[in-house]
C-alpha cells in the first residue's frame, strides 16, 4: 500500500512543501465523504454526524489554525465480520517548522472521539480526545490523474498517509475558538444518516465525557451497596 502512494506521489508535479499559504483550504481522501465543519461534527449539541463512507479530512486557516475528522473502520483479523468503528475529530493551531515538519496542537478539551465494538457491547463510547501530531513534511501537488491540488502529509516516521485532495478554499471549519469547555454540560449523541456493519447508530449518551475505564469503579461500588443492603435486610 505505502509503494502505491510512493508512485503515486512521483507521478504529481509538486507545487511547494513547507507553506502556510498553499496548505490553506479543506482537503479531504478519495471518497470525499468526510469534511471538517459542521457536517461531520456538531459543537452546540456536541455530536458527531456520521458520513456515508470512511475518509479523513483536514482544514488549515493561512493563518495557523486547523481541524481535522477521521472516521474509520479497524479491521478485526480474529472476526472480520467485526470490525471495529471510530470517528475522531479535533481542533486547534499548527506551526510549519524550520525543518518543513508540521505540528498540531490541539485545543484539548474540545477533542471528541467515538469507538463501536458491536460485537462486544450493543453500545458505543463517546470520549475527549486529544493526541498531539507532529508530519515530517508536507508536499502540495497537482495530481494529473484527478486533475486537483493534492496534499501529502508524512507520518513522523516518513511513511506517507492517504493523499488528500483539495475541496474548498477557504476552508470549511468550525469557529477555531474553544468550544466545549469543560463546565458545558450538554447531550452528547451520534446522529447516523445511515447504519454501516459496525453499527456506530447504538451510542453511550451522558452529560459528563467520563472516561470510560472508570465505570468499573461504578459497577465495583454498585455490587459493594447491594450487599450491604443484603446483609441489613
Amino acid at each position: 500500500m505505502i509503494g502505491v502512494y510512493f508512485v503515486a506521489s512521483l507521478l504529481a508535479t509538486t507545487v511547494s512543501a513547507g507553506s502556510a499559504a498553499d496548505l490553506e483550504g479543506t482537503w479531504t481522501t478519495k471518497s470525499r465523504a468526510v469534511v471538517t465543519g459542521p457536517g461531520f461534527y456538531d459543537a452546540v449539541n456536541d455530536k458527531f454526524i456520521e458520513p456515508d463512507l470512511t475518509g479523513i479530512s483536514y482544514s488549515f486557516t493561512a493563518d495557523g489554525y486547523y481541524e481535522e475528522a477521521f472516521y474509520r473502520a479497524i479491521a478485526n483479523p480474529q472476526n472480520p465480520a467485526c470490525p471495529q468503528g471510530i470517528m475522531q475529530w479535533q481542533h486547534g493551531r499548527y506551526t510549519i517548522g524550520r525543518d518543513g515538519s508540521l505540528h498540531l496542537t490541539p485545543i484539548a478539551v474540545d477533542g471528541r472521539q467515538l469507538l463501536s465494538d458491536p460485537c462486544s457491547s450493543s453500545t458505543g463510547t463517546y470520549t475527549r480526545y486529544n493526541q498531539t501530531e507532529k508530519y515530517n513534511s508536507f508536499t502540495v501537488a497537482v495530481d494529473p490523474y484527478y486533475d486537483s491540488m493534492r496534499l501529502d502529509l508524512y507520518s513522523f516516521d516518513g511513511s506517507p498517509m492517504h493523499p488528500m485532495y483539495l475541496t474548498y478554499r477557504p476552508p470549511e471549519m468550525l469557529p477555531t475558538t474553544t468550544l466545549n469547555p469543560i463546565s458545558k454540560k450538554t447531550k452528547r449523541h451520534l446522529e447516523s444518516k445511515t447504519k454501516p456493519s459496525f453499527d456506530l447508530g447504538k451510542v453511550i449518551s451522558r452529560d459528563n465525557l467520563i472516561d470510560p475505564n472508570r465505570l468499573m469503579w461504578v459497577g465495583i461500588i454498585m455490587s459493594a451497596m447491594g450487599g450491604i443492603a443484603m446483609f441489613m435486610s
